[in-house]
């Protein structure tokens, strides 16, 4: 169980250091996160965008050792292709996305030239470092799926409670959230987490424990759940929540960071390797958390 991303960081040190591969990479936070984690815990980059751009900024933020190896490539979508490519061709371990637009990247990821399609679903897995609190909570799927049905729930719930198992939650407490715990046909999600618990009650997933419907304050806190008066395994020691669709997980997301002051690392699960989407907004703090991550559950495989 990690407390914050600090530990993560003291775990990376000790870790046989790994190569990131980046879609456009001519990007200032993109580089400035780059150059720490290379500085930090040796994590290797092969940057693929325009060359003179990305020497420009490493030039700026007076970097003397980082010296990645970079792909000369100014067109974002060839980019993404190249360095989704480099994964495949197993020159690098881990794929970022730098200053090319989501779709363009992600029909990279998705094309069968590039090789880095499974049988799985690609879900959003974020992990939030949240002031006051005693771990860090995972959240999914708040990126990729909008409105996913129950089969993709399946899919979604599977590779949360895999990363969970792969970063060293052996026994992970998963909330499939609703607004309520009643289970009401008016309210599909409810009917899909009942069905999503019942699935763990008869075996299908490996080793956790599920609860749902069960809502967002009773996962958070026991006194909530004994004032409404239900009896809960796992109220306020969640590791892994499962959103009902996008919306709701983005919002949740967007709240923690602007109310509560929360610290958040996302990627992407499903493919063969952990892949590091972020805004191009996120900050280069924001973007080492990701990798951060991307690189523990890389390297615990």
């Amino acid at each position: 169980m990690y407390t914050n991303f600090s530990q993560m960081y003291s775990v990376l040190q000790s870790n046989k250091p790994l190569t990131i591969a980046v879609a456009a990479a001519h990007d200032e936070t993109i580089i400035k996160a780059l150059i720490y984690a290379y500085e930090k815990y040796s994590i290797k980059s092969i940057l693929v965008g325009d060359k003179i751009k990305i020497n420009q900024l490493i030039k700026k933020n007076k970097s003397i050792f980082f010296n990645p190896e970079i792909i000369d490539e100014k067109d974002t979508k060839k980019a993404s292709y190249i360095a989704a490519k480099l994964i495949d061709v197993d020159k690098a371990d881990i794929l970022m996305k730098g200053l090319v637009n989501s779709s363009l990247f992600l029909n990279a990821v998705l094309d069968e030239s590039c090789n880095l399609k499974t049988d799985k679903l690609l879900s959003h897995l974020s992990a939030f470092q949240i002031p006051g609190q005693k771990k860090l909570s995972f959240y999914t799927d708040g990126g990729i799926n909008l409105f996913p049905n129950f089969e993709k729930k399946i899919k979604i719930l599977s590779n949360g409670i895999k990363a969970m198992h792969d970063l060293g939650i052996k026994n992970p407490n998963v909330a499939i959230l609703t607004a309520n715990e009643i289970v009401n046909p008016k309210m599909p999600a409810t009917i899909d987490a009942k069905k999503l618990y019942n699935m763990n009650q008869e075996g299908y997933f490996p080793k956790c424990i599920i609860e749902g419907p069960i809502s967002l304050d009773v996962a958070l806190s026991q006194e909530s759940a004994s004032h409404k008066n239900i009896k809960s395994a796992i109220s306020g020691m969640v590791d892994l929540f499962i959103v009902p669709n996008i919306e709701a997980g983005n919002m949740i997301g967007k709240a923690l960071i602007y109310y509560a002051g929360a610290k958040m690392a996302g990627i992407i699960l499903g493919a063969k390797c952990p892949i590091v989407m972020t805004s191009r907004a996120e900050t280069p703090e924001g973007k080492v958390n990701s990798l951060a991550l991307a690189c523990l559950l890389k390297g615990e495989k």
